[in-house]
């Protein structure tokens, strides 16, 4: 199918790994024009060689407005605009008893998982407004939904990001900008490689041994019995930023092989 965006600038975060890169890769085969950012410059240049196109590689912070504004400005200057953003940036952050976890843990999260959100959104939305043709897509969680309860600095950050996400969409859909999520669950990245490194340490067996006790103990619903792949986020973040679904708006696509065990999102 043809997504009807060749030609069109997105920025992805987050793209020297998982789900960004899967998308970044996906977005060139399109002919989209892309702009990646990550946090490490030499790390961003090694993960995306050989990508479509000649995107344009800036390291950035995304905890910093300033950084994020000058990545945007880089943006336009190579390629006039920004017509799609989508942000896969974060951070699973410390787990432990919600009480126990510090306020230094609960504001890393944040930070990241949240507010970095607001920043990319205050930078590019306007803009998008003003061409009335955007596309704003953020990486939740199915935590957002079915929090787990150790990880309560990541589920919060992510179910804040969902309703801000849900708010944005309200107003600027009238602007033909349309603000969407997409929520994975235990796909394979860097992210879920070190929850099952450390899963296997302590219980003393193999990583595929952890794997699989992971998805019998803790994700039943996942009844593939897998990991989900990168690319197959991918292929729903890049069906959501394309001329192909222009009434979707202020939705959760769950990308989960069924983990939410829920009717709602």
């Amino acid at each position: 199918m043809d997504l009807a965006i060749k030609g069109r600038v997105a920025l992805i975060s987050g793209a020297s790994g998982g789900i960004g890169l899967a998308t970044a890769r996906l977005l060139g085969e399109e002919g989209v024009h892309l702009v990646l950012t990550d946090m490490k410059q030499e790390t961003l240049e090694k993960a995306c060689a050989g990508l479509p196109g000649e995107p344009l590689l800036v390291a950035a912070d995304m905890t910093d407005q300033k950084q994020v504004e000058a990545l945007v400005e880089k943006a336009q200057a190579r390629f006039g605009q920004v017509d799609i953003v989508v942000h896969t940036a974060g951070v699973t952050g410390a787990k432990g008893d919600p009480l126990e976890l510090s306020d230094e843990d609960y504001q890393h999260a944040w930070e990241t998982d949240f507010f970095s959100a607001v920043r990319i959104a205050r930078a590019t939305l306007p803009k998008m407004r003003s061409r009335h043709w955007g596309r704003f897509v953020c990486i939740t969680s199915e935590n957002a939904v079915q929090p787990y309860w150790e990880e309560a600095v990541y589920n919060t950050a992510k179910a804040a990001l969902a309703a801000f996400m849900k708010n944005l969409s309200y107003k600027e859909a009238a602007h033909g900008v349309l603000c969407n999520t997409v929520a994975p669950a235990f796909i394979e990245t860097g992210m879920t490689d070190g929850m099952m490194e450390q899963r296997a340490e302590e219980m003393g067996v193999s990583f595929d041994e952890a794997v699989e006790s992971f998805l019998e103990q803790e994700r039943p619903g996942i009844v593939q019995k897998r990991r989900g792949q990168p690319e197959e986020v991918a292929a729903a973040i890049a069906w959501l930023v394309s001329d192909r679904a222009t009434f979707v708006n202020g939705s959760n696509l769950r990308v989960d092989g069924g983990s939410v065990q829920a009717v709602q999102n």
